[in-house]
Order: structure tokens, then sequence, then C-alpha cells
């Protein structure tokens, strides 16, 4: 599935239309959040059936607080809309060990 763009707008709503969600906070400041995105795109294609999205941490503070954000690239899956774990890494490693929470 290709990576979407969220805001604190639609949040709640993609949450609701998918049952397994995978979010990455960014900000634009951010060299390691762009750094990621590439490796962000490739898990997005690797699993089917799992929505991913990408929220700017500075513009999306209600979608920020949801999850804790505390560092950036920060990242949290969702099931049925409620928060199931999350992880501040820039490895992508611990992004595929965190997605695989959802299986």
């Amino acid at each position: 599935m290709p990576v979407t763009k969220a805001t604190d707008a639609d949040f709640q709503q993609l949450l609701q239309e998918n049952e397994k969600v995978v979010v990455k906070y960014y900000a634009d400041w951010c060299g390691n959040c762009r750094l990621f995105s590439p490796k962000f795109k490739r898990l997005s294609e690797a699993h089917e059936g799992i929505a991913f999205l990408d929220v700017n941490a500075e513009t999306s503070p209600e979608a920020r607080k949801l999850a804790s954000v505390t560092n950036l690239p920060f990242f949290a899956v969702f099931r049925n809309g409620e928060l199931v774990e999350t992880v501040a890494a820039s490895k992508e490693e611990a992004v595929a060990s965190l997605i695989s929470r959802l299986n």
C-alpha cells in the first residue's frame, strides 16, 4: 500500500477505516526522518492489508498526543483505532519488529 499523508483533520477517520495502521511521525527539519522515508515506503510495499501514514508531528498536535510522541522519527502501530505500541528509532529493523506486533 502507498504511504498516506495524514493530518489532525483526517487521522481519526483513517484509524477507523483501517484495522491495522503504522504511523511515522516526522518533522520537516528532521534529517533522520527524511532518511527513513524510502525505508518506510519499502516497508509499506511489503505489508499488504496495513495502512501506512506519514504525520507531521509539528502541524498535527492531536495525532502526536495520541501516541505520546517523544522523539523523531517516532513510530506507532494501531489496531482497530487503539494504540498497540510505539518506538522512537531510525533503524528499519526496529520498525519492522514494531509492525510484526500487528500480526
